[in-house]
């Protein structure tokens, strides 16, 4: 099961092309959501934060890479480009967009899910300074595996939109994460100002990992500002 619930999200106006991915990406452990255009991908993506688009080029409404400049505008996720499109200028124009890997039809289900395997190890490797694992007195981040699991062993069990902000505020460890940035990353664009859902979510975090919850030593709020992770 080499997905190991990573999240994807499968853009194609061809419906037996999102019936073949869904169902082989599925069996090998996936979570998939599929788009038959570019703005229902562009909603899929600000609603449901995939950890990696699997994007055609050849799009009913959108171009792909129209697509990939409106991901871009608020993301850094994996974007791996599917498209009958072979001439050399097309990958050129969705590399220079934004995407990180272009895969051409017809393609092998098992270059695709390699490609998909690197893509997303690349953007997890990437996400600390190069570090994957994360490790405080209490508990380790495991940003490959998308795991936390205590010093004495017990994985803490969190939802995704839990582990979305800790994923965020660990991939900048050290470092302020302004509100905005952590409700328009985890969220979306559209609840930039919906600051309510970081006090409950911030508050559920701190249940589950520190020592003292009302002392917080690895979740740090900075007043008005944003949060801080201290690992």
């Amino acid at each position: 099961m080499s997905g190991r619930g990573t999240r994807v999200l499968v853009v194609d106006d061809d419906p037996q092309i999102l019936r073949a991915l869904r169902i082989n990406l599925t069996a090998h452990g996936y979570s998939v959501t599929v788009a038959a255009d570019g703005s229902a991908a562009l909603r899929a993506a600000a609603d449901g934060h995939p950890d990696v688009v699997v994007l055609d080029l050849g799009l009913p409404d959108l171009d792909g890479t129209e697509v990939i400049a409106g991901l871009r505008g608020w993301s850094t996720i994996p974007i791996l480009v599917l498209s009958a499109r072979a001439d050399s200028s097309d990958k050129v124009r969705a590399l220079d967009a934004g995407a990180d890997d272009y895969v051409t039809k017809p393609f092998g289900m098992a270059e695709l899910l390699a490609r998909l395997r690197a893509a997303v190890r690349r953007a997890a490797v990437s996400a600390v300074d190069g570090e994957a694992v994360v490790t405080t007195d209490d508990f380790t981040v495991d940003l490959a595996a998308k795991t936390v699991v205590r010093t004495g062993g017990d994985e803490v069990h969190l939802t995704p939109t839990e582990w979305g902000i800790l994923e965020l505020l660990v991939r900048h460890r050290g470092k302020l994460v302004g509100q905005r940035q952590v409700l328009h990353e985890v969220w979306g664009p559209r609840y930039d100002t919906e600051t309510h859902y970081l006090r409950v979510y911030l508050a559920q975090l701190r249940r589950k990992l520190e020592p003292v919850p009302a002392r917080p030593r690895y979740l740090i709020t900075e007043a008005g500002m944003g949060y801080r992770f201290d690992g």
